[in-house]
């Protein structure tokens, strides 16, 4: 099967979404210049650089609303927490990505108790194993393109904290992935944890 993106406006743009899986779940908390408290996963997330600490999300326009209500206090704060969602979570992870009205706190609607932040204001999900503060590096707009598309932010923040559950950290300082089962995001509404693991060394050069 071959498909020119070009020529094929109306093809399932879902069959990305399942090429390119399993893909991290970032559970973004957010707070506007009035307070107001906002959290939602973002499955476009990931890991930029280590030095400096870099991470990104993005997202499309919602269809009532010309951003998201993440990007809008992202852009009125400067500040963002990325949560990890585990499997255990995927239940208040999934509630709160409903489409709610601007103003609701997604907390609350998922039964979440909040955890204090340190050096941003966004609080954290307290029975989240990990959090990363953030503070706004960048924001790149991408303009929609032709038939179908919708307008999209990528969203570029530095790590300036890292809070880690000690029960998750081993005595190397290393953190667990296998018991603390990261949610993933798969094709449609499917959704997995971590499988069969395997650790594979970097190999030398050959002489």
């Amino acid at each position: 099967m071959y498909i020119d993106l070009a020529a094929t406006p109306d093809f399932k743009r879902s069959l990305f979404n399942a090429i390119v899986a399993p893909r991290p779940i970032g559970w973004i908390s957010t707070v506007s210049a009035s307070g107001r408290v906002n959290l939602a996963p973002f499955s476009h997330f990931n890991l930029v650089s280590t030095a400096p600490p870099v991470v990104m999300f993005a997202c499309n326009a919602p269809d009532d609303r010309h951003e998201k209500d993440t990007i809008v206090n992202v852009r009125e704060t400067g500040q963002f927490v990325t949560n990890l969602v585990t499997w255990d979570l995927r239940e208040p992870m999934n509630t709160s990505s409903f489409n709610a009205p601007y103003g609701v706190d997604e907390f609350e609607l998922a039964g979440l108790e909040k955890a204090a932040s340190v050096k941003v204001r966004p609080p954290r999900v307290a029975a989240s194993p990990a959090s990363m503060e953030c503070e706004l590096l960048q924001i790149i707009d991408i303009d929609p393109v032709g038939p179908g598309d919708t307008f999209s932010n990528v969203v570029l923040g530095r790590v300036v904290a890292l809070h880690m559950d000690d029960r998750f950290v081993d005595a190397g300082g290393r953190f667990d992935v296998v018991r603390t089962r990261p949610l993933t995001r798969l094709g449609g509404n499917q959704y997995a944890s971590t499988g069969e693991l395997v650790e594979l060394g970097r190999p030398n050069p050959p002489r």
